[in-house]
């Protein structure tokens, strides 16, 4: 077969190589500096079309942890380029028809994380927003300047006026270079928005707390860590001057809390008619934060101890919610909740429909849709009001999160799970709980936000995932947004791109900061169109491909069943092979070839029918697959990722070999290990990162010396079976430690843990479990898994 690659030296002068795929390859770098001077990515289009038979080639991992692939673009575009960060495609190469998608067998979506931290952001303060007239689209570094006072739209192609104030550039503070603005030397910016973009004045920084006080609650412990919590950072909660806060607790009644200013102590108001949930007083318990910060300390501080005694068994969450609704709607807020059991009175109650023998039936497993409507419902009206609901569920029994989940999915909200808590048995959770806990108290939040996004003529959004309302075809209503949820989007093509080169998408996220600002944040994202079928796989993101995948399999398992999702899971990599070997391969030989971009897509997949959201087998709790199927929906891909597949390391002989130098900090680099146990020695030391967790496990005849320096042991004895981080990660040694920070860094801002054990703790179960590759008592190895697809080819 032969392939040819194209280069690009400047915006007009272009060549191309071709090489025969029979004879060797030529040695990409050599390749690389015969082409001195040559712009674009001619080593990553060589190797992404590489063949790779899968029944051959073991070895697959790269030695760091795999990045985006970088589009086709010129050096210019590559620059602008919106961050793979921020704004995905699972093509980096858009196909020209709908009919050449078809014959690829890969979606083409859009996975996006657009209130992500970030370091640097253009903020533009300006009287006049620049937009197309007809598509609306905001002005970006992919329009097109016909002149000095003619813009043309890259999404629609509609040619606009220039307005006279954007001839001033602020940067330079100079006249009559409209291009060299900020809006349009950066894909990622954010306006200030004038009046034309509020409905009403900014709302301010407003937070309810709704706590479970049952007996159940006061057994697991978790109120006393929540109210320090609350304390160490209710001057980091984000907000101003105008911030307002209140607090609602119940069991099987209502208790509010007159916070308002004046009082020398705060008062309990207890409401006993579930039936009919009343507000006994609007001005006192949504009270100014600075003016009742006493008042508000003082009940926090009482708090743990005013239901210690408590034997009430019941829970009335879902009146206790109505409340809420009735408190939080002329402002608008977030609501959080915590709960630690099964509501059983009032609107919304629920009945255990878990049946631990029926969890592998062959039926199938049951109840991931809703037992009632309510919690939807009640969802849909807060978003109406721009209430946001988040829920941190601790529970030791099942609660019916399939139901519960729908307070937070539909507004926009999040959900925090923790099996099992309990602050006395379970250190572990309870590390995890305080850890996300204060990442959520002082983590940036967006209020009243909604999030519109538009595509090149041609392209259309047929299909959205994450925590939201739909309010029109492309605008998502999110009453919150925050830092740590992103989204996903499927596309199809409905017209032909042949006279487009070029295919963008812009999200433009308008919400009202915690100061009561009103700004639009806008993410802009380009790709090239091509036309052959070996460009869009040179062009594949396997691991967004993978992401949009696991969202559309959550959907099925819901709409459908279980196995239906892990079926499709299944074809869609018989698929890929299938078409690779019928279009663009024209090796003669037996196995399983598939392009080099996509040669981790069947691992990928073996390692998302194991997770706890997809898998089967009676191991697997309701609620617990129900919470992964939800951060399957939220989690940024970069997080995903790590959770699906986790980044395995031997730390006991790193080295400065290829470390990074960052800040007089060197930063040891070591290679990635396969998630197999044959990988994992009993004389080592390795690190699992999964993401919002970290393990380290030490074999038992692990280096005396790694011991000593990385833990603080003397020996591998003294070494205690199972270690939370909270108090050892400070002995980890400091290349150790730099390393770890270094993953985080290139992640997310999220909290995480580290645990640590021994070889014979029982924790190091947890460890093995994720270990894709082996085999499992309910799943396959990944040798049997591809000889699983090469038997389902032939069939």
């Amino acid at each position: 077969m032969i392939v040819k690659v194209k280069f690009a030296r400047g915006p007009d002068v272009k060549c191309s190589i071709f090489f025969n795929l029979f004879q060797p390859f030529p040695d990409l770098s050599q390749l690389s500096a015969a082409l001195g001077g040559l712009s674009g990515v001619p080593e990553l289009e060589v190797e992404a079309l590489r063949p790779v038979n899968l029944l051959q080639e073991r070895n697959l991992l790269p030695p760091r942890p795999l990045e985006a692939p970088e589009p086709n673009l010129s050096a210019d575009l590559r620059k602008v380029n919106c961050s793979p960060q921020t704004f995905r495609c699972t093509l980096t190469s858009v196909p020209q028809t709908q009919a050449l998608l078809n014959k690829a067998r890969l979606p083409l979506g859009l996975l996006l994380h657009p209130f992500r931290d970030l370091q640097q952001l253009p903020v533009i303060t300006s009287n006049t927003i620049v937009r197309c007239r007809s598509c609306r689209t905001y002005i970006n570094p992919f329009v097109t300047f016909l002149d000095q006072r003619r813009w043309k739209c890259n999404l629609c192609y509609r040619v606009n006026d220039v307005p006279d104030e954007f001839m001033y550039n602020p940067v330079t503070r100079s006249y009559g270079e409209p291009h060299k603005r900020p809006e349009v030397q950066n894909a990622t910016v954010e306006f200030i928005a004038s009046s034309d973009y509020m409905l009403r004045p900014p709302q301010p920084a407003v937070y309810l707390f709704v706590l479970d006080v049952s007996h159940n609650a006061v057994e697991a412990g978790y109120l006393k860590y929540l109210c320090d919590s609350i304390l160490e950072n209710l001057d980091k909660l984000p907000g101003d001057t105008r911030t307002r806060i209140g607090f609602l607790t119940f069991d099987s009644t209502i208790h509010f809390y007159n916070l308002q200013e004046g009082l020398s102590q705060p008062q309990m108001l207890v409401v006993s008619d579930i039936d009919d949930v009343f507000i006994p007083s609007h001005d006192s318990l949504m009270v100014n934060l600075k003016e009742s910060k006493e008042l508000v300390k003082d009940l926090l501080t009482s708090l743990p101890a005013m239901f210690s005694q408590s034997r009430e068994t019941h829970s009335a969450l879902g009146p206790a919610l109505q409340a809420a609704f009735k408190l939080m709607s002329p402002t608008g807020g977030r609501v959080t909740v915590f709960l630690t059991q099964l509501p059983t009175l009032g609107a919304g109650m629920l009945q255990s429909r878990e049946d631990p023998n029926q969890r592998s039936s062959s039926k199938g497993v049951q109840h991931l849709g809703p037992a009632t409507d309510f919690y939807k419902k009640l969802a849909l009206d807060c978003s109406g009001q721009q209430i946001g609901v988040d829920l941190f569920l601790l529970s030791s029994q099942y609660a019916d999160l399939t139901s519960l989940a729908c307070m937070s999915k539909y507004s926009a909200g999040s959900i925090f799970y923790y099996p099992s808590f309990h602050h006395l048995h379970n250190p572990a959770q309870l590390e995890k709980f305080q850890r996300d806990l204060g990442r959520y108290l002082t983590r940036k939040i967006g209020f009243e936000a909604v999030m519109r996004i538009r595509c090149t003529k041609g392209l259309s959004i047929h299909t959205f995932h994450g925590n939201f309302f739909v309010r029109s075809t492309d605008l998502l209503s999110l009453a919150n947004v925050n830092p740590d949820s992103a989204f996903a989007v499927q596309m199809s093509i409905e017209d032909s791109l042949a006279d487009s080169s070029l295919a963008c998408f812009q999200a433009a996220l308008l919400y009202t900061s915690n100061k009561g600002k009103r700004r639009i944040r806008v993410h802009t994202l380009c790709l090239p169109v091509v036309n052959q079928l070996s460009d869009v796989y040179a062009g594949a993101d396997v691991q967004a491909i993978t992401c949009l995948l696991a969202n559309m399999a959550i959907d099925r398992s819901i709409s459908s069943s279980l196995s239906d999702a892990r079926d499709a899971l299944v074809n869609a990599v018989v698929d890929l092979v299938s078409a690779y070997k019928s279009n663009v391969s024209s090796l003669q030989q037996s196995g399983l070839v598939v392009p080099a971009s996509m040669r981790l897509f069947p691992l990928y997949i073996l390692a998302l029918l194991k997770q706890r959201a997809l898998r089967t087998g009676t191991s697997t709790r309701l609620d617990e697959r129900v919470f992964a199927m939800c951060e399957f929906k939220t989690q940024p891909l970069q997080q995903l990722m790590r959770m699906v597949h986790p980044d395995l390391y031997r730390l006991d002989n790193m080295s400065d070999q290829g470390a990074l130098h960052l800040n007089d900090t060197v930063v040891p680099q070591p290679p990635l290990l396969h998630l197999s146990a044959e990988r994992v020695s009993r004389d080592g030391a390795f690190l699992m990162d999964c993401g919002n967790v970290f393990y380290l496990w030490i074999g038992k005849c692990c280096n005396e010396m790694f011991i000593r320096d990385v833990l603080g042991c003397p020996n591998y004895a003294s070494i205690p079976p199972n270690m939370v981080s909270k108090h050892e990660i400070r002995k980890l040694w400091r290349k150790t430690k730099e390393f770890i920070r270094r993953c985080r860094a290139v992640v997310t801002e999220t909290p995480f843990c580290l645990f640590s054990f021994r070889d014979d703790a029982s924790a190091k179960s947890t460890f093995f479990l994720h270990l894709v590759e082996d085999r499992t008592d309910s799943a396959s190895s990944y040798s049997e898994f591809l000889q699983h697809i090469q038997q389902q080819m032939s069939k």
